[in-house]
């Protein structure tokens, strides 16, 4: 079992791990060895609070199939337990993410400096634009 948070934990036979070929260079490693991991977990085996389950849809986005399965594609490493220890990483990262309640934003009102400086940066941007038009009687 991994200990994602207080609540939530994960079976490690509910990952789905399989090694595929990585692309990009590495010369005969990459044409001959299987080393980049591809993590399919199933978000419906565990049961996480409708909250929760919300958040992880939007901060999984693409990663996440139709059917509610996290995808994740390691291939940073050069050795499969190195990816696939990433691939294990980033999923405990994106469900302790998801677990975090977002604190709610409070409407503040802006102070007086600021919309004092605000106004000034505008006269100011304002009396340039103004000096360009001026025209002298030479003309």
């Amino acid at each position: 079992m991994i200990r994602v948070t207080r609540d939530i934990t994960i079976d490690e036979k509910d990952l789905d791990i399989a090694f595929v070929r990585a692309s990009g260079p590495g010369g005969q490693n990459v044409n001959k060895l299987s080393t980049a991991a591809q993590l399919r977990f199933d978000v419906g085996r565990i049961t996480l609070d409708p909250d929760v389950l919300t958040r992880l849809t939007a901060l999984a986005g693409q990663r996440m199939t139709k059917d509610s399965v996290i995808v994740i594609h390691a291939q940073r490493f050069r050795t499969q337990e190195r990816n696939r220890a990433d691939a294990i990483d980033r999923l405990l990262d994106l469900l302790r993410e998801a677990a975090v309640r977002p604190k709610p934003r409070r409407a503040t009102r802006p102070t007086l400096g600021s919309k004092m400086r605000r106004l000034d940066g505008k006269k100011r941007r304002s009396d340039v634009k103004a000096k360009r038009n001026t025209r002298s009687f030479d003309d």
